[in-house]
């Protein structure tokens, strides 16, 4: 690779077309993709180098595999990519024009709107409830037996996403949101597979499912802001939304706005951290010196005590263990745009209308980058070990003006749950079980994580 071992930085001695795997006469990469997605593109981020193309079909793929070339997409050319044709076409019948998928000024406009409700000291207020719904979910575990991880926080993240934006309401429709969003889910997650699948219009059985859980989604989620601007109040993410008012304009979101954000935040607020704290529980379960430090450092720290937000800062192992274990299997392994105008990314020309591929996968896992990199080691994220890194070796979350705007209250929610559950069970992997890593819209286990549990003595 054209980069240096020791700190990462690039080279760039090539110019022109970037190298890349030749494919198939008429697929291209197209079926080695699909066979093994996440080891096609290590591997050739591996073989060829920082820039990669290749081509699908009859579309040519550029991976930006470099932390260079992707501070170059994410932050410093920004502007000229946007979230490509093909994504923006499997999301935006779900989430419209909320701040995920929206560009330009629309998007500039609800991020500013949306950014002081997720101030650290606003998204504290949700820390109990965090604790709270946990503990519920721990009481209902039968130990000693068999659980599904990946289900329980699944349907653990949801519980939370659901009473933080809808806590003031009473009545049936947040679960009816939960539903919907869940079979939508699945139907996101099968287009991202099968991305050539018609479009919602063609009345496939997939489609009319997509489309009623849509009209499920919008007349429950209608309903509850017609509630509100009734004169109902709230302490929830919702009503702040509503209370929101541009600093320009004054202007408020409208119901069409307030719906887009509210189903953005949904399904972006509890599957993505589910994910986070399965691969999390997975990671610590098969390296158990981890496991005994961070049992350690809780007994230490909260004595039993039950966690809260002012724990957090004197739980620092905690939050390396996450860290670590977003590092290895991100959740959002993979990201994709479209580039407006042509461009230069570390000597290598990007053209206009390019698809461009970065994927933190592939970049979390470069030995140039890290030692050892499949290697299980929270302490590569302690203050001394992480901060030399270059920004770009590490973005879970993306990174640039369109970082995830809900980064501190997922990390904090993953947090608060694992320390609850570290504090009262221990779980096992189930031995005869492997367990792969299915790329879909998310990174989450192939089939479920199946552990046992055990109550801690």
């Amino acid at each position: 690779m054209s980069t240096s071992a020791s700190n990462g930085t690039a080279t760039a001695t090539r110019t022109g077309t970037p190298p890349g795997p030749r494919g198939r006469l008429l697929t291209g990469s197209m079926l080695d993709f699909q066979r093994d997605s996440l080891g096609f593109i290590e591997e050739v981020a591996l073989r060829h180098g920082d820039v990669v193309r290749y081509r699908m079909a009859t579309m040519w793929w550029y991976q930006v595999n470099h932390p260079e070339g992707v501070r170059r997409v994410l932050q410093e050319n920004n502007h000229n990519y946007p979230k490509s044709d093909l994504t923006a076409s499997i999301l935006r019948p779900v989430v419209g024009e909320g701040l995920f998928i929206s560009e330009g000024r629309t998007w500039l406009q609800q991020r500013r709107l949306m950014q002081p409700a997720f101030h650290r000291h606003r998204i504290a207020a949700f820390g109990e409830l965090m604790v709270d719904a946990t503990q519920k979910m721990l009481d209902r575990w039968n130990p000693p037996g068999r659980i599904d991880v990946a289900a329980q926080m699944t349907g653990l993240t949801l519980d939370v996403v659901t009473d933080a934006l809808f806590h003031a309401h009473v009545g049936g429709e947040p679960e009816a949101i939960a539903r919907a969003v869940g079979t939508l889910l699945a139907e996101i997650n099968h287009r991202f597979q099968v991305p050539f699948y018609p479009p919602i219009s063609v009345p496939t059985p997939r489609n009319r499912r997509m489309r009623h859980a849509i009209r499920t989604l919008d007349r429950a989620m209608y309903d509850i802001i017609g509630e509100r601007r009734r004169g109902g109040e709230g302490d929830d993410l919702l009503s702040m939304l509503m209370e929101a008012r541009d600093e320009e304009t004054g202007a408020a979101m409208s119901d069409r706005q307030l719906r887009d954000e509210v189903i953005t935040l949904f399904i972006a607020g509890h599957d993505t951290t589910a994910n986070a704290l399965t691969w999390t529980l997975y990671l610590l379960a098969k390296n158990l010196e981890a496991d005994e430090r961070l049992r350690a450092e809780l007994d230490e720290v909260l004595d039993g005590a039950v966690p809260t937000v002012a724990d957090l800062p004197k739980l620092p192992y905690g939050r390396m263990v996450i860290e670590e274990a977003m590092r290895l299997y991100p959740p959002a392994w993979i990201t994709d745009r479209q580039a407006v105008k042509e461009d230069e990314i570390l000597g290598h020309h990007i053209p206009a209308g390019a698809h461009v591929i970065i994927s933190p996968y592939v970049t979390h896992r470069l030995p140039t980058l890290w030692e050892d990199p499949e290697k299980f080691d929270p302490g590569r994220f302690s203050p001394e070990n992480f901060a030399g890194r270059p920004r770009y070796a590490y973005f879970p979350f993306g990174g640039g003006p369109r970082q995830g705007i809900g980064k501190g209250m997922a990390l904090m929610e993953a947090h608060l749950i694992l320390t609850t559950v570290m504090q009262r069970y221990r779980l096992r992997l189930v031995a005869s079980r492997p367990v792969e890593a299915q790329p879909l819209a998310t990174l989450r286990p192939h089939g479920g994580l199946p552990m046992t549990v055990e109550p801690v003595s």
